[in-house]
């Protein structure tokens, strides 16, 4: 059980990154300092760094909020144990309503920007948020292909094909700020189903 200023230190965390992460949708990462989020999250400069060391650290703190929602909803479907055609329309649907959620392109937008100037960050980002879930749908695709013999293609350049399909929409409106129309959910199901006849997993 965690002792009252435990609690408090971790109230004090949460609230930092919380006002961090607003901060920097609203006003680019560069440009925000770490005393406009004291003055927004409340609580002292010092104890900022006693739980972040530094700004970068904030931003590696924020960015963990959001970079695993990918892994953690392929491997939520995955564990339903659902027929091809089922589970890839689930996982497209809910990967491109995380991935093109305005605060979570935003928030690209910033790793996009950190990437251009420091690669270690950009490898470490992607180890750690696409790659991961790639690695799942890879797993998912070789075993499926023990399952179902109609399955056509290797399964692991299968799995990053589909990746692809949907990283792809969230590249493009991170990068163009949405003067792209993103793709309709009647589209994006259009869009599985083809995969999935190419892939010889439709229903």
């Amino acid at each position: 059980m965690e002792s009252p200023q435990q609690e408090r230190l971790d109230r004090r965390r949460q609230a930092f990154q919380q006002a961090a992460r607003d901060l920097f949708i609203e006003q680019g990462y560069e440009q925000t300092t770490l005393a406009e989020v004291v003055e927004r999250a409340g609580g002292s400069l010092a104890t900022l760094y006693k739980l972040f060391g530094n700004k970068e650290g904030l931003l590696d703190a924020v960015l963990s909020q959001s970079r695993d929602l990918g892994h953690q909803i392929v491997e939520t479907i995955v564990a339903m144990d659902l027929p091809p055609d089922q589970a890839l329309h689930r996982i497209a649907a809910e990967l491109s309503g995380i991935f093109l959620d305005p605060s979570n392109l935003a928030v690209t937008r910033i790793v996009i920007a950190r990437s251009i100037c420091d690669p270690g960050f950009a490898r470490s980002f992607f180890d750690h948020s696409q790659m991961k879930a790639k690695q799942s749908l890879r797993r998912l695709f070789t075993e499926w292909s023990g399952t179902y013999p109609e399955m056509i293609g290797d399964p692991v350049k299968l799995a990053d094909l589909f990746t692809g399909l949907i990283v792809f929409d969230f590249q493009v409106q991170a990068i163009s700020h949405g003067s792209m129309e993103p793709p309709t959910a009647q589209e994006l199901r259009e869009r599985t189903e083809f995969f999935l006849r190419g892939a010889g997993l439709s229903g």
